[in-house]
């Protein structure tokens, strides 16, 4: 999955005018960007917290509480984008970030 453009798409809530994406390299910058995107709305929820810390089922939650999220991979094999679904992106989060921790 390395190097294989991925693009994100979510909805925040049931309005669809939340609907948006996010565009990345590979699979890995993907999974990075969801990170991040969840470390900054903890840092809006808690202004005044330097030190922000959470595990993975709080990540998962978050990805649950979206009203949809999922990704298109490029497959160079068919020259198109393959579809994945919310639980998809949350095993590969986990096994981005088992990884990092190695």
């Amino acid at each position: 999955m390395a190097n294989r453009h991925t693009i994100i798409l979510m909805q925040t809530s049931q309005n669809r005018a939340t609907r948006t994406f996010m565009d990345y390299e590979s699979v890995s910058q993907a999974m990075d960007g969801i990170c991040r995107l969840y470390e900054r709305k903890l840092k809006d929820l808690n202004p005044a917290n330097r030190d922000i810390t959470y595990d993975v089922a709080d990540l998962y939650n978050f990805i649950d509480g979206l009203a949809d999220m999922s990704a298109l991979v490029y497959d160079h094999s068919i020259q198109g984008y393959l579809p994945y679904d919310r639980q998809w992106i949350k095993q590969r989060i986990f096994q981005h970030l088992k990884k990092l921790a190695n």
